[in-house]
C-alpha cells in the first residue's frame, strides 16, 4: 500500500481517474454514483491511506438503517442461528440487515465486504478462515465494523470471540471424568481459526490426563463425520470416545456409529461443539455457544459503536458444556 502524507480528495479523484465532484458525491453517501465508481474510488481511498474531513467522512457513513452481515456460508442451523439472533436484534434497533456469502478466496472475500460499501451502515464478519492479513485487505476502509471469531487484528475493529480453548478443554475433563482413554477428535477445516483452537486445546487437555490422542481432519459437515468413523472402524483402530469439532460432524459420527452396531454411550462417549437445535433433539453432548446470543450481542455492540456509545476492543464469549445422553456418565458397560 502506498500511504500518502496528508492525501486529500484531489489525490483520490486522481487516482480514482474520477471528478472530484463524483469522490465527494460518493464520500458523503449520495446514491447517485455507480458501483463501479464506488470501487474505485474505495480503491484509491484504501491505497492512499485517505481519511476524509468530518464533512466527508467515508462512503458508509450516510445511514441506511442496514447492517451488512458477511459469513462464511448462509447453510446450516448454526448460520440460521446466528441470524436469527442478529435479526432479532436488528428489528429493536430499527435496522435491517444485508447477508452475503464471504468464500474462501480472499480476491472473493474482497469483493464481498467492498460491495457493501454505501449500502450499509456498518458491517458485522464471520471469517474464521481468513488470515490476518488477508481480512485486513478485504475489510473497506472508514466501515465500522464488529468481526466475529476472525484472527487478531490490529485495526482497532471490535471483536467478539469464542473461548474455544475452555470449551474444548471442559469436554475432554469430562471424558476423563468418564474414565475414557481413548480420544478421537474430528477436527474441522485446518485454515479455520475456531478448528484450529479446539484441536489445540483438545489435544492439550488430552496430554494433560495422559490420555491417547488422535486427530482426524474433516470439513464442519455432517459427512465427514460419519467419514471418521467409517475409516477408524476399517482400520480397527480402538477408541471409546469421540469429540467432533462441531455439532455436525458429532451428529454424523452418531449416525455412523449407530449403523455399525456400535453403542452410544456405552461403547463409545460422543461431544460436539456449537450446541445446535438438532444436537438438543438428538440428545447430543456439546459445547452451548448460545449461538443466537452471539448474534445478538454482535450487532448491539455495532449498532452502540455507530451511536458512539461504544468502543471498539475485543471481548470473549465463554461457551458451557451441556452433558445429554450420548455421554451419560452411568452407561459405561
Amino acid at each position: 500500500m502506498t500511504i500518502m502524507a496528508e492525501a486529500t480528495i484531489r489525490d483520490v479523484a486522481k487516482r480514482a481517474q474520477l471528478s472530484v465532484a463524483t469522490v465527494s458525491r460518493a464520500l458523503n453517501g449520495f446514491d447517485n454514483v455507480s458501483e463501479q465508481a464506488r470501487e474505485r474510488i474505495a480503491a484509491a481511498v484504501s491505497e492512499l491511506g485517505y481519511v476524509p474531513h468530518a464533512g466527508a467522512r467515508s462512503l458508509s457513513l450516510a445511514r441506511n438503517n442496514a447492517i451488512g452481515v458477511v459469513l462464511p456460508d448462509l447453510h446450516g442451523e448454526f448460520f440460521s442461528e446466528i441470524v436469527r439472533g442478529m435479526d432479532r436484534e436488528a428489528s429493536r434497533r430499527g435496522y435491517l440487515l444485508l447477508l452475503s456469502n464471504l468464500h474462501a478466496k480472499s480476491e472473493q472475500a474482497t469483493k464481498a465486504l467492498r460491495a457493501m460499501r454505501g449500502r450499509v451502515d456498518g458491517l458485522l464478519v464471520m471469517a474464521p478462515h481468513l488470515g490476518e492479513d488477508e481480512l485486513a485487505v478485504a475489510l473497506p476502509p472508514g466501515l465500522p465494523a464488529v468481526l466475529i471469531n476472525t484472527r487478531a487484528q490490529p485495526g482497532g475493529h471490535s471483536a467478539i470471540h469464542l473461548d474455544n480453548a475452555a470449551g474444548a478443554a471442559a469436554v475432554i475433563e469430562h471424558f476423563a471424568a468418564l474414565g475414557r482413554r481413548t480420544i478421537v477428535h474430528v477436527a474441522g477445516p485446518e485454515a479455520n481459526i475456531d478448528a484450529q483452537e479446539r484441536a489445540a486445546a483438545a489435544e492439550a487437555a488430552a496430554r494433560k490426563h495422559g490420555l491417547e490422542f488422535t486427530i482426524i481432519r474433516g470439513d464442519f459437515e455432517e459427512d465427514s463425520g460419519a467419514a471418521a468413523v467409517e475409516s477408524l472402524l476399517a482400520s480397527g483402530t480402538r477408541f471409546d470416545a469421540i469429540f467432533a469439532g462441531n455439532d455436525n460432524m458429532a451428529i454424523g459420527a452418531l449416525e455412523a456409529l449407530r449403523r455399525a452396531g456400535v453403542q452410544v454411550p456405552q461403547q463409545v462417549a460422543i461431544a460436539g461443539f456449537d450446541d445446535i437445535p438438532l444436537a438438543r433433539h438428538l440428545g447430543v453432548t456439546t459445547v452451548r455457544v448460545r449461538i443466537a446470543e452471539l448474534g445478538e450481542r454482535a450487532l448491539a455492540r455495532l449498532v452502540d459503536e455507530l451511536g458512539k456509545r461504544d468502543a471498539a476492543g475485543d471481548e470473549l464469549h465463554a461457551p458451557e458444556l451441556v452433558v445429554r445422553s450420548t455421554s451419560a456418565a452411568d452407561s459405561r458397560t
